[in-house]
């Protein structure tokens, strides 16, 4: 065991010369260099959050804008569309009643359409495109850390590119959810390409047999993008132990409000304030420590009748930012 943490250790350190060379000589800055801070910890947003409305670019950075936020986890399928790529069949709002014959119908145009997919990064995906987007949120200011590709089910090929393309647009990692699997095809994918494979999580951590470093082992570029609500709603364990301990492998978290474990209801989304989230308590702690973590809003209460999701994460961002502030 011992021999094998040295190992870790060892390669930790060599990945991290790699990726210090590679983004000098880019010239695109460290993860520091682009972040616009609030009180020392950085407040934005995944693109997710504004799922409800409509997601184009000029969309997303003016909802950024009315938000009052500056840095965004994007999620792939909204660089994807403007890129060119060919239209996904729509979801099914009646899919729970559909009968067999229909789902497996609507599984066949699934996979015609993975296969259209995978002809069009590999064939078709421009990178000038990226780089065009890329310059789209540049001149507003607004700088995409981290894009949710998903791409541990995609080809060798697919997985390339979609680091490059995320490179492309400024990033330094590539989303993905948790899994073992996951975890040991991606990261040396990312060690490849000098970036991070960062997975995200639901509730796996209430499993008793669940350990984040499991993940984190397989390779040096694996990192967490721990949701801190699903991790307290699912385990009723104070988050900030975990960050404390893991937190040099941790490049973003997700934050959200959620009940407790033992609430009633438990595991419940909430407007942020209304559930038992100790949301004060894991900003201060990033605060304190100045650690290098991007803490991004994720919206997924339900949005009280006549606002919107562009107004309730203004109000998430106001509230982050009064935390930080108090």
């Amino acid at each position: 065991m011992k021999n094998r943490r040295t190992r870790n250790l060892i390669a930790l350190l060599a990945f991290g010369m790699v990726l210090t060379m590679m983004i000098g000589c880019s010239g695109s800055g460290t993860k520091s260099e682009t972040k616009v801070e609030y009180k020392g910890v950085q407040i934005g947003a995944i693109t997710y959050s504004w799922r409800s409305m409509p997601s184009t670019p000029a969309d997303l950075i003016s909802y950024c804008q009315q938000a009052g936020i500056n840095s965004l986890e994007l999620m792939g399928d909204v660089a994807e569309t403007w890129a060119g790529a060919p239209a996904g069949p729509a979801f099914p709002q009646n899919f729970r009643e559909m009968s067999e014959e229909e789902r497996a119908e609507f599984q066949k145009i699934r996979e015609e359409y993975a296969k259209a997919m995978t002809e069009w990064r590999l064939n078709e995906a421009s990178p000038e495109m990226y780089k065009e987007l890329k310059a789209l949120f540049d001149e507003a200011g607004i700088h995409i850390h981290t894009v949710k590709f998903s791409p541990s089910n995609w080809s060798d090929a697919e997985i390339d590119y979609a680091f490059e393309s995320a490179k492309i647009l400024g990033a330094k990692g590539v989303t993905n959810e948790i899994g073992t699997d996951a975890a040991k095809r991606l990261g040396p994918f990312a060690e490849k390409h000098g970036m991070y494979a960062v997975f995200h999580n639901h509730g796996q951590p209430g499993d008793s047999a669940f350990n984040f470093e499991e993940f984190l082992s397989y390779s040096p570029a694996n990192m967490l993008n721990l949701d801190v609500g699903h991790y307290f709603g699912a385990t009723g364990k104070h988050p900030n132990e975990l960050i404390e301990k893991l937190h040099d492998r941790i490049y973003s978290i997700h934050i959200k409000d959620k009940t407790a474990k033992d609430a009633d209801p438990p595991d419940t989304n909430a407007p942020w304030g209304e559930g038992d989230t100790p949301l004060g308590d894991i900003l201060k702690l990033i605060q304190d420590n100045q650690w290098d973590i991007y803490c991004d809003i994720e919206l997924e209460y339900e949005i009280p009748e006549g606002s919107d999701a562009v107004a309730e994460t203004k109000k998430c961002a106001d509230y982050a930012k009064a935390l930080l502030a108090g």
